[in-house]
């Protein structure tokens, strides 16, 4: 009899208590494992989560790449196949994560990005800069990189194996960025599906502050130009 695929979803989460969730209740069965990483939040995001059947770990570095590190340690004591990352906003649409994991358990990809795109995304989900910044930052991929990617969105697949390889190191806002780069220079396949996309509930910490999204452009653009020069493989 064949084996179950295990699927674990993180959801790194800062003062989420109003949206967390309604994100977890909206995940599929398909998911085998929820893991929120509080990431010293101060409103009960951690009990919210707990209350609706998560896993909680708890990460007080403050930055998106140490909680997405965190959930990684903790997942390495039963590692899953894939891992899903998505906020926990409620911005992605947590019920398409099936088709986002296809790709990936038909054996096609070891890497699958949910795209925001503009068809589907709610107006006013992104901010302006956001776009900006999304288009320049996958302008340069696709010239330096030869890249296909058209977004660095939040919600996304990957095989466990092809995670852990990837040695990830980002501690903050280039975690995205970082990973994708990573499966271009190594010529992972991937598949782009495009996704919904809405606006979050409550005030980001990236784009709701302009040192935030200063510091967010600083690090994309700058993983994307060092890592060119690298012989990272």
């Amino acid at each position: 009899m064949a084996m179950m695929t295990r699927i674990a979803v993180l959801i790194p989460a800062y003062n989420e208590v109003r949206s967390i969730g309604q994100v977890i209740a909206a995940l599929p069965q398909s998911v085998t494992e929820v893991v929120v990483i509080d990431n010293n939040s101060t409103d009960g995001t951690a009990a919210e989560a707990k209350k609706h059947k998560a896993i909680v770990v708890h990460e007080s570095r403050k930055g998106y790449g140490y909680a997405c590190l965190k959930g990684m340690a903790f997942l390495e004591q039963n590692p899953p196949n894939i891992v899903v990352f998505l906020d926990g906003d409620y911005s992605d649409f947590p019920e398409e994560l099936d088709k986002i994991i296809a790709p990936i358990l038909s054996g096609k990809v070891d890497f699958s990005l949910g795209a925001r795109v503009n068809s589907l995304r709610e107006k006013g989900a992104l901010t302006p800069q956001q776009i900006f910044g999304n288009a320049l930052a996958c302008t340069l991929m696709r010239y330096l990189y030869q890249s296909r990617f058209s977004d660095l969105g939040p919600f996304r697949a990957i095989r466990w194996e092809t995670l852990q390889s990837l040695q990830m190191k980002d501690q903050t806002y280039g975690w995205t960025v970082e990973m994708q780069l990573k499966i271009l220079r190594r010529k992972l396949p991937y598949a782009e599906i495009p996704v919904h996309y809405r606006k979050r509930i409550g005030v980001s910490k990236v784009s709701g502050t302009v040192k935030g999204t200063l510091f967010a452009g600083y690090k994309i653009l700058k993983w994307i130009g060092t890592f060119y020069f690298s012989g990272w493989k």
